[in-house]
């Protein structure tokens, strides 16, 4: 049976992580289609430049998702200005590089907070609408939820774990006529993934990997996949193309990448690179934004508006 098409046209999206990479690039793809968008970031600039190029049909909100009370302001403001958020899209993400014997424990603690209790605080404020609207929720985990990689513990961890907490929610919600879908995506050319590996340690490992997974697929490969998410309000959506079978064959992948990566000569180099520097006035990760942006003093987080 052919299934129906979520029209986007004239509903509302919420989107995390707006001010930059996928969120933004999700938001413009949906906003042409139609919709109106709630954009959702730390980033007040980007995300008003942004608001202002696409228009009236777009609102702009400064909340950091480690702030439950700023998400529901965000939620609250932007059903006072469209009426109802049908689509949310849990984006907001964050990575640090470092081994988890060394990293700066706020480091590995600030990735657990935005990338999965951000998640959770995003569907929790969120929820009440969708179900009203009968719409769909995507939270965006990654290929990493499957492939456990060094020098990410944080970040795999946090990805695995929206992963499964979408899985339950899914089938919690399922009754109500609401949808829930996750998004895998591998290396996508965003702020985050050059800022990665554009680090000393992730330049030793990316020689381990296979050549098609270390080449960063363009962005609009992970709107199109968004994108046909909502369309479809699929359960699971993907991008590039392979990460649909490295998801399939998870118990075969782990194990290789474990004895590829335990195999290289260049593990030792790259573990040494990941380490903290001596000085940590020399550390080149943001301490909101981590690899994904140029080290300055972060704006100051403020209740959304």
């Amino acid at each position: 049976m052919a299934r129906s098409r979520f029209d986007v046209a004239g509903r509302t999206v919420f989107i995390t992580g707006a001010a930059r990479g996928i969120g933004a690039a999700a938001a413009q793809r949906l906003h042409a289609a139609g919709a109106n968008v709630a954009l959702v970031g730390l980033e007040p600039d980007t995300l008003a430049a942004l608001a202002e190029r696409l228009g009236a049909r777009a609102a702009w909100f400064q909340a950091d998702v480690t702030d439950y009370d700023a998400l529901v302001a965000a939620v609250e403001g932007t059903v006072a200005r469209f009426g109802a958020i049908d689509v949310a899209i849990a984006n907001a993400g964050i990575q640090f590089m470092g081994r988890m014997a060394t990293m700066p424990r706020e480091h590995f603690e600030r990735t657990i907070e935005v990338n999965l209790l951000g998640a959770w605080r995003t569907n929790r404020a969120v929820i009440d609408e969708i179900v009203r609207n009968r719409g769909y929720l995507l939270n965006v985990s990654s290929l990493s939820a499957a492939s456990h990689a060094p020098l990410m513990g944080a970040y795999t961890a946090s990805k695995a774990g929206v992963e499964a907490m979408t899985d339950a929610l899914r089938v919690e919600l399922a009754p109500s006529g609401a949808r829930v879908g996750c998004a895998y995506f591998g290396f996508i050319d965003t702020d985050l993934v050059r800022g990665s590996f554009a680090h000393p340690s992730t330049q030793q490992l990316t020689a381990v990997m296979p050549g098609f997974v270390k080449r960063a697929a363009p962005l609009s490969e992970a709107v199109d996949a968004i994108e046909r998410g909502v369309a479809r309000r699929s359960a699971r959506v993907w991008a590039p193309r392979y990460v649909g079978g490295a998801l399939a064959l998870r118990g075969v992948l782990q194990p290789v990448t474990e004895w590829r990566t335990k195999a290289s000569p260049r593990l030792p180099k790259a573990l040494a690179l990941a380490d903290p520097p001596a000085d940590r006035a020399l550390d080149t990760q943001h301490p909101l934004l981590g690899v994904a942006a140029e080290v300055s003093e972060p704006a100051p987080v403020t209740r959304a508006r």
